[in-house]
């Protein structure tokens, strides 16, 4: 073989090297740029340049059960951060003393340690109301 064949098949070995290292690269890339893109945009209100949002399907109000199920039993099935306990007549009872329209608005507001809405922040007003009645039949 001479000098000039060798160059040749050197220089071709590192055109190829350098295509499939520039296309690895690339791969990486944009893999980093899926891993580390955003996950929505802030759209104002009237900007035409933001899609249109796309509505949920709402398949209607949760029952207490569902609700509770969902946001509440970590705290009122544990007791955690002072809940009273789902089953707890006594704690209850004393709760009722203000009646059920004020249990209601102190889920929907947060009261004590119980953050708003119990952080079921996509609970309507009345899936809480649902949730607390649901709560104060099972602990009576």
């Amino acid at each position: 073989m001479n000098t000039r064949s060798i160059r040749a098949g050197l220089l071709a070995a590192i055109a190829v090297f350098g295509a499939t290292s520039a296309l690895a690269v690339s791969e990486r890339e944009q893999e980093m740029i899926d891993r580390i893109k955003p996950v929505g945009e802030v759209c104002l209100e009237g900007d035409a340049s933001c899609a249109a949002p796309i509505a949920a399907a709402s398949s209607g109000p949760r029952s207490g059960s569902d609700v509770y199920g969902a946001a509440c039993v970590a705290c009122h099935d544990t007791g955690a951060g002072g809940a009273p306990m789902k089953g707890d007549a006594v704690a209850w009872a004393e709760r009722m003393t203000k009646g059920t329209d004020m249990l209601v608005t102190n889920a929907i507001n947060g009261i004590n340690g119980m953050p708003p809405r119990g952080t079921c922040m996509t609970c309507s007003d009345e899936e809480i109301r649902v949730a607390v009645e649901f709560i104060l039949a099972n602990s009576q």
